[in-house]
């Protein structure tokens, strides 16, 4: 194929936002205007779509090494390609652990989807001795995690966050004081009451970002707070950053619509860590994700394949898939024009890595996705591997058309 015009679509770079056309050729944007001539290259009608940069997910369970069953990384890619994704930032929390040589070997491949692997904060993720983090960092780790647990131990934190912010990287916290969240399976409230079930209390994701920040002023780190549930956590990142601290932070799709309503039906689907919090937690993640106190979305993707989640309640696995649907839920959320939409899919992840944004301008690499913000779609099936979707089923506002990284059609919706 010769190149691609991708035509009549509202451009979104940065700030600038025009109705104009994209000439692609070789992988590269050799066009942009008006009236490009087709010269033997497939034309993308994208009228009524917006066209900008690639969505960044920073918060991806992709599942391999260790529960291929679960997902794969290229089952992953291929949902990440149908929601519009051009990279995700893998976990670590495989079995065993992503290790150096499966840093190495994601780094270096540079096809379709980009595999950003995260690096363990500890050794296994056991919250006591320090991984190899400057190994890590040489083989292109930037951000450092100990997803699916929390670090718990202040000291531990203290001297990764002295040693990453020597490296420059950044710290990404899953906060959950296990103390406080020990036997927990959703929310502590009226719910969780009226059920006789153990809950998990706002204060245990507060706490950890409370004590987590003032670790922040004492070592200067880059902290990044992970899937953030809380009206108390917003407060406590809003302030952060009043006070000048180098503090980012995330929201999951879920969250900015779903409420702890949703698990009296008992159905493991709407089981998940953070759990579903209350309509008034609801209200001030979309508050803070629509004045840019949370930076950005990540859907938090965790795929559970149908007989671990076909179980009572309080035995199954927390965690719902997310990469094909959080462009979305995220458009019927908020009310979002094309520049704040992109901000937070697609250049405030790219700054949390540290990455320059990608422009939509000549000279650039094709990294695109062509998104529909009035179209409508059913969810009736998924190109990840696990299917654990609150949305199957439904009908979701919003449409990825197409992704597009280089030369290369990711997807197009047929």
């Amino acid at each position: 194929m010769s190149g691609f015009v991708i035509s009549s679509g509202t451009v979104v770079s940065g700030d600038r936002v025009e109705k104009t056309d994209i000439a692609i050729d070789d992988g590269v944007i050799t066009e942009v205007g008006t009236d490009i001539r087709q010269d033997g290259r497939e034309v993308f009608d994208a009228t009524d779509c917006w066209v900008g940069p690639g969505f960044v997910d920073l918060h991806t369970h992709l599942r391999e090494p260790g529960e291929e069953w679960k997902e794969t990384i290229e089952s992953g890619r291929a949902a990440a390609a149908a929601g519009g994704y051009t990279a995700v930032v893998a976990m670590p929390n495989t079995d065993p652990p992503i290790d150096i040589g499966y840093v190495a070997r994601q780094v270096r491949r540079s096809d379709g989807v980009r595999v950003i692997p995260s690096g363990a904060i500890t050794m296994g993720r056991s919250g006591e001795r320090l991984a190899h983090l400057d190994e890590l960092w040489d083989a292109g780790v930037a951000v450092f995690s100990d997803d699916g647990d929390t670090v718990a131990d202040g000291g531990v934190l203290r001297r990764a966050m002295e040693y990453i912010g020597q490296l420059g990287g950044v710290v990404a916290q899953h906060a959950e004081d296990p103390g406080l969240c020990a036997g927990g399976h959703m929310h502590e409230g009226s719910v969780s009451s009226r059920l006789g079930m153990v809950g998990l209390p706002a204060v245990g994701e507060e706490v950890v970002v409370a004590r987590d920040l003032k670790l922040v002023e004492v070592t200067g780190c880059r902290y990044h707070v992970q899937h953030v549930s809380t009206a108390g956590t917003v407060e406590l990142v809003e302030a952060a950053k009043r006070n000048g601290l180098p503090v980012t932070a995330e929201v999951a799709p879920h969250h900015l619509v779903l409420d702890h309503r949703e698990v009296a039906s008992m159905d493991p689907v709407y089981k998940m860590y953070p759990p579903l919090r209350t309509p008034d937690d609801v209200a001030a993640v979309v508050e803070g994700l629509t004045s840019g106190v949370i930076d950005c979305v990540a859907t938090d993707h965790a795929p559970h394949a149908a007989f671990e989640k076909d179980v009572p309640f309080e035995d199954a696995p927390r965690g719902v898939v997310g990469l094909e649907t959080a462009a979305s839920v995220v458009n019927m959320a908020l009310d979002f024009g094309p520049t704040d939409f992109f901000d937070r899919m697609s250049d405030a992840p790219r700054r949390i890595l540290g990455e320059t944004t990608v422009g939509v301008e000549v000279g650039s690499r094709a990294d695109l996705v062509v998104f529909r913000p009035e179209g409508h779609w059913e969810v009736e099936s998924l190109h990840s591997r696990s299917h654990n979707s609150p949305w199957l089923g439904a009908e979701l506002e919003g449409v990825v058309e197409a992704t597009m990284v280089g030369d290369q059609m990711l997807w197009r919706r047929q």
